[in-house]
């Protein structure tokens, strides 16, 4: 059995125990990674679970938003040490290190496209060190909120990898090219106030809030048109990568869609009234 072909045995096995802890409430849901005593470290198990969870959310129709964090005391550790530990004993076998390949695009990449590309708002609700494929899934959520106890630990310089799991555009967009690559060389802890700062995270609440402000951020997305927050995902991620000229031409195609809703037209008539 292929290195590949064992992890995916790990992550379907039914009898493992839960790592995923979902909740839902009316129209949203928070999903809680939890192997606490291991700081939520991405194990096979873990990753499956997640997956399979995320794909079902993505398909509830009913759904609006959905709130990705960690039991405490972490949100991530990041990959499984005991898993690279499995992958690099395994480097000399046929499949080499497209394997590896596998693995980060199926399962790690899946996640992360699945954030991107589903129009439900995916909020991350960072209550502790987030660090690698994990950070990088806090990094692909439209938005990220977190508790004063909250570090973005760049981990993996440290391990002589790079910037992972769609890290790299997170970070360039956010910091630019000579910010992302100084995150890089630095390989040093950001705490909370200085994520903030850095444009990392929207908000920082106390920790023993930070699920209340979850829930105020699906508040304001429940409360604005299903409509308008669908195509503004998709808009907002594309323009992101387009010109200004390409940007202003998919705003034009998209808007004139918005005009013919009753939601609209409501708040013209409302506006109007006023």
């Amino acid at each position: 059995m292929s290195v590949y072909r064992e992890f995916v045995a790990e992550a379907e096995d039914e009898n493992a125990p839960r790592r995923v802890r979902v909740e839902r409430t009316r129209d949203r849901a928070v999903v809680t990674l939890v192997e606490p005593d291991r700081l939520n470290t991405l194990s096979a198990p873990l990753v499956g679970q997640l997956r399979r969870s995320m794909e079902r959310l993505a398909r509830d129709r009913e759904l609006r938003a959905i709130v990705l964090t960690g039991e405490d005391p972490g949100f991530s550790a990041g990959g499984d040490l005991r898993m690279m530990d499995t992958a690099v004993a395994h480097l000399g076998d046929p499949a080499g290190t497209t394997d590896i390949w596998r693995w980060i695009r199926h399962e790690f990449g899946a996640i992360a496209r699945l954030i991107a590309r589903t129009d439900k708002t995916f909020i991350a609700a960072i209550n502790g060190p987030a660090a690698g494929v994990g950070l990088a899934w806090a990094l692909s959520c439209d938005l990220a909120i977190a508790s004063e106890r909250a570090v973005i630990v760049p981990a993996f310089g440290r391990l002589g990898l790079l910037p992972e799991v769609g890290t790299s555009w997170a970070l360039t967009r956010r910091l630019g090219y000579q910010g992302a690559y100084a995150y890089y060389l630095r390989g040093a802890h950001i705490d909370a106030q200085q994520a903030l700062r850095l444009g990392l995270v929207q908000e920082v609440v106390a920790h023993d809030r930070l699920l209340a402000a979850a829930e105020e951020w699906c508040e304001r997305a429940s409360a604005m048109p299903e409509h308008a927050m669908e195509m503004t995902k998709p808009l907002l991620r594309a323009v992101a990568d387009a010109s200004w000229d390409g940007a202003l031409a998919l705003e034009e195609f998209a808007e004139p869609n918005c005009f013919t809703t009753e939601a609209f037209a409501q708040a013209v008539r409302r506006l109007s009234s006023d």
